[in-house]
C-alpha cells in the first residue's frame, strides 16, 4: 500500500464521516483515526523492528496512521475466501458473462470465478447456499490466499 492508497482512503472517510478504519493484509495492518492532534499522519511498521516514519503532510489535516491489532469482523453476511494467490477473473473469458453477480442465488457447487495461478484457471466454488451480497475484488486483479472475493449471505 502506497501514499496515495493511504490519501484514497483518507478523502474516503472525510466524505463519509468515518472516524476509524483498520486494514490488515498477510503481514500489514494499518489504522487510521481521525483525531485532532493537530499534527501530519504517523505510519509505523508494526513487524517488531521498531522502524517508525513521519510523512510530509504539513497543513494537510490527515488523520493519524497507527498500527494496530484488528478486532474480529462481525457480519450475518460469510466471505467466500481466495484459496489460493493469483489473479481473479469474474467471467470465463472478457466476452462472457460474470460467473457471480450481487442479487444472485448460489449452491455450494455453483462458481462463482476463477483464480489463475500458474497458467492454470481454477474454479472457484461458492460452498455453501445463499445470496451473493458484496463482490469485493475488481476483475483481473491479484488477489492473496485467504483473501476475500465476495460476501455472501446463507440461506
Amino acid at each position: 500500500m502506497d501514499l496515495k492508497d493511504i490519501k484514497a482512503i483518507i478523502d474516503l472517510m472525510k466524505k463519509n464521516s468515518i472516524s476509524e478504519f483498520e486494514l490488515e493484509k498477510q503481514e500489514f495492518k494499518i489504522k487510521l483515526k481521525r483525531g485532532g492532534n493537530g499534527g501530519g499522519p504517523n505510519l509505523s511498521n508494526d513487524d517488531g523492528a521498531g522502524v517508525g516514519y513521519q510523512l510530509p503532510a504539513p497543513g494537510s489535516g490527515l488523520p493519524a496512521v497507527t498500527v494496530a491489532q484488528l478486532p474480529p469482523v462481525s457480519s450475518t453476511d460469510a466471505e467466500i475466501r481466495s484459496p489460493m494467490i493469483g489473479t481473479f477473473y469474474r467471467a470465463p473469458s472478457p466476452e462472457a458473462a460474470n460467473y457471480a453477480e450481487i442479487g444472485m442465488e448460489v449452491t455450494p457447487d455453483t462458481v462463482v470465478c476463477i483464480i489463475e495461478a500458474m497458467k492454470v484457471m481454477n474454479e472457484i466454488k461458492a460452498e455453501v447456499k445463499g445470496v451473493i451480497t458484496q463482490s469485493l475484488v475488481e476483475n483481473a486483479k491479484p488477489v492473496e490466499f485467504g483473501q476475500p472475493l465476495f460476501k455472501i449471505r446463507p440461506t
